[in-house]
């Protein structure tokens, strides 16, 4: 091997190790890889800056403002309020109402915003209709998983494989083509979690900080969920040590962390990512941080007073969320082309267009707009396309291309892309789904060039294998999210998700050769 692979095989397996560990924020570790293969001359400054100005980044990270214009309008929180029964009914009916409109939603919207709104509003309805909220959390988060495979801005993964194709010169995904085998992994999937809900998540787990607990009349305080965000001060320091009153004038009763209730000997324990604290609050707390990338999640349990205003823009952000889907996927027909010589009508015109109208709106703050983007998403994103320009450069993708193909040497490509959906799949359930993609990507193109077949399945399968993080809590945001809220414990993840994984893959190499030939 040359010193080019070496070196790049070991910062690669340093760069897992970090992320495994969380060492750094992801984007931060795949930043300092990017760096070090700059300074070994295997990437130039022009590579390395590439994934920055890529329209797929860019594009994200629109996507992130038009998700927060509808959530802001009360969009999809008052379309789940009318899809959750009012009267007495059972877990499989509920779900059977809302699961297919909630992974509708999350194939047009950010995953994230859409299970920090619904899933305090489930968790609520379900203690009001004495149901199990274990028994809707997880669901809630596959189902948004599930719903972003069938598009091409269901999930920045989609967006990130499609910029890379278009790097090597192809011709990218169009906004419904995933769809192809996402629909079908969907309606798979979300038959499983109607079947099998009841029997492997677990009963309702009481909260150790009782709803009778809520207020204290004397100071009007009143009980706040509140998940920690990656951009938390106080991460890795103990509660007594970072002194969470005196910075947010509440008092935390509770940790909820990997199914565990912690409320006893609180200042020795340590902030993490993903922690959900039970507070005790005044009013003013979810107005002055609600809008803070501080905490991933708040909620008080209680309803929120909308007037006509907000209906209005409401109205006017879904009609502009509606021109958007139908003006990307009508302007990628071939007969658009010509009508605007010189403008490409694709996704990334249109989310432009929406964006800049919904900040002369006002749907969304314009002055704060900077708060809600997830720059560290964006920065892994950029640096995915440099460290996969890496592994071309080095040779160490085609050295990896060439020990799967021997390996399945007589079995053919259809074992190629079993191998390539298990490898980019083991990498999103410990590492970030993004950086996962672009470990993968550089590998199938190798297989695909080597094999001198069409690369297309490989990256299709990619897309589906990156997203599909059910197995545990750490490769999906949103697993994380409901994790705390709804205290579960990692064995659930394992216990539940590792058949959809299995279900994903087993659909994923079965279909796409039907579509996309090699």
């Amino acid at each position: 091997m040359t010193f080019e692979i070496i070196f790049t095989l070991i910062l690669i397996a340093g760069m897992i190790t970090a992320l495994i560990y969380d060492l750094m924020r992801p984007g931060m570790v795949l930043f300092s890889v990017v760096v070090l293969f700059l300074c070994a001359g295997i990437l130039s400054p022009k590579e390395l800056l590439e994934g920055f100005s890529n329209k797929g980044m860019i594009t994200v990270a629109m996507l992130f403002l038009v998700s927060e214009g509808i959530r802001q309008t009360g969009a999809i929180s008052q379309l789940i309020k009318k899809l959750l029964p009012e009267k007495k009914t059972t877990v499989t009916k509920s779900q059977l109402r809302m699961l297919p409109a909630i992974a509708g939603i999350s194939a047009f919207l950010n995953n994230t915003p859409v299970v920090v709104i619904f899933a305090p509003i489930i968790k609520r309805w379900a203690n009001k209709v004495n149901l199990p909220a274990t028994r809707f959390l997880i669901p809630l988060s596959y189902a948004t998983i599930l719903g972003g495979l069938c598009t091409l801005i269901g999930t920045s993964t989609n967006l990130v494989v499609h910029g890379m194709i278009l790097e090597t010169g192809r011709s990218g995904f169009s906004m419904f083509e995933l769809g192809k085998v996402g629909i079908f992994i969907a309606i798979a999937g979300i038959t499983y979690i109607l079947c099998f809900s009841n029997k492997l998540l677990p009963a309702k787990r009481p909260d150790v900080v009782n709803e009778e607990e809520e207020e204290t009349p004397a100071e009007e305080l009143h009980r706040v969920e509140a998940v920690i965000g990656p951009r938390f001060p106080g991460i890795k320091k103990t509660v007594k040590e970072f002194g969470f009153e005196r910075h947010y004038g509440a008092t935390v009763k509770e940790i909820k962390r990997s199914g565990q209730s912690i409320s006893k000997n609180l200042d020795n324990e340590i902030f993490r990512e993903g922690d959900t604290l039970v507070l005790m609050a005044n009013e003013n707390f979810i107005p002055t941080w609600g809008e803070s990338s501080v905490f991933l999640m708040l909620a008080n349990g209680k309803e929120h007073e909308e007037d006509e205003k907000q209906r209005k823009k409401r109205w006017l952000a879904l009609t502009l969320l509606i021109i958007m889907i139908i003006g990307a996927t009508i302007g990628e027909l071939p007969s658009m082309k010509n009508i605007i010589p010189g403008v490409q009508l694709d996704m990334f015109f249109f989310v432009s267009i929406t964006t800049i109208i919904m900040a002369w709106t006002k749907l969304f703050p314009p002055k704060k707009y900077t708060k809600y983007i997830s720059w560290d998403i964006l920065i892994t994103i950029a640096c995915a396309f440099a460290i996969s320009k890496a592994m071309e450069n080095s040779g160490f993708a085609d050295l990896l291309a060439s020990k799967i193909i021997s390996m399945a040497d007589s079995l053919g490509p259809h074992a190629l892309l079993a191998i390539i959906f298990i490898i980019t799949n083991l990498f999103t359930e410990v590492i970030t789904n993004n950086a996962a993609a672009a470990l993968a990507f550089p590998i199938a193109l190798s297989v695909a060039t080597q094999l001198n077949v069409n690369p297309t399945p490989f990256f299709v399968v990619i897309c589906m294998a990156a997203s599909a993080s059910f197995s545990t809590p750490i490769g999906y945001q949103t697993n994380l999210i409901v994790q705390g809220i709804g205290n579960y414990k990692f064995t659930d993840f394992v216990r539940f998700g590792l058949p959809l994984n299995f279900i994903t893959f087993i659909l994923s190499v079965f279909l796409v050769p039907l579509f996309w030939e090699f």
